[in-house]
């Protein structure tokens, strides 16, 4: 389960720093970085109601790390779940690299993108790819990270389009995340693995979490704050954007 090398985690109060002017005050996190198209497109949803500035939750700190390590040209940014559609009309616009309104084959192929999330997040990052899929856009990696879908949203199977997928999720309580992810084309797809972390063996201690978190649901909000975990889900999308075909056979250990 903790197969992969415990990264070390970026001091918090730096990567904040790295991530606030991307975040913005938009309620959906839409900030456009450059007019220039970027290297990489790393899409994050938070779960719940959660807002996509929150510091203490998994998605937001990955972010933070990860656009500290990324070409200063890569466009990292996190998203409410509930405005999937305006990370899918970003994605959109960046790829657009004439500006004509109509994406190319030759744009599309040119997308290097990597989607993850939380709870519903993980949910929006699979639909997400799916709407992708429907424009012909590929996607590197979606990781699920506690899947927990909404109403007629299917987070099990992964489209076509996508390289690669992992998932990581843990079984206790009244919301637990999906334990099981499969390809809707495994000769199209690479199904890195489902991976079980067990808070009540291995608690983990969460700050910022209201007392309904703490009390109602505590493994599932444990696995928002894990920093192995969160360290595991880097690895793997720092990995996925290497350009050494060799390191993307790098994924979690049993």
């Amino acid at each position: 389960m903790y197969g992969l090398a415990r990264s070390r985690m970026l001091p918090f109060a730096l990567t904040l720093i790295a991530v606030l002017p991307s975040f913005a005050s938009s309620g959906s996190g839409v900030t456009v970085h450059s007019e220039a198209a970027p290297s990489d497109i790393v899409i994050g949803f938070v779960g719940g109601f959660v807002r996509h500035n929150n510091p203490h939750h998994g998605p937001v700190r990955l972010a933070a790390s990860i656009q500290r390590i990324l070409p200063k040209d890569a466009y990292v940014q996190v998203f409410e779940n509930r405005h999937r559609r305006a990370a899918y009309s970003m994605i959109v616009r960046l790829l657009d690299r004439d500006h004509d309104g109509v994406l190319s084959d030759a744009e599309k192929s040119q997308a290097r993108i990597v989607l993850f999330g939380h709870s519903w997040g993980a949910s929006a990052a699979v639909m997400l790819a799916r709407e992708l899929n429907r424009s012909g856009i590929p996607v590197l990696l979606t990781v699920q990270v506690d899947s927990v879908r909404k109403l007629w949203q299917n987070d099990s199977v992964i489209p076509a389009n996508v390289a690669a997928a992992a998932n990581f999720y843990q079984p206790h309580g009244i919301i637990h995340g999906r334990s099981e992810i499969i390809a809707a084309n495994p000769a199209k797809t690479q199904i890195l693995g489902n991976y079980l972390f067990d808070y009540r063996e291995h608690p983990v201690a969460c700050s910022g979490l209201s007392w309904f978190d703490r009390t109602i649901t505590p493994s599932h909000m444990q696995s928002v704050c894990d920093p192995h975990l969160w360290s595991q889900v880097e690895q793997l999308v720092l990995n996925r954007l290497e350009t050494d075909p060799a390191s993307l056979a790098v994924v979690p250990g049993p």
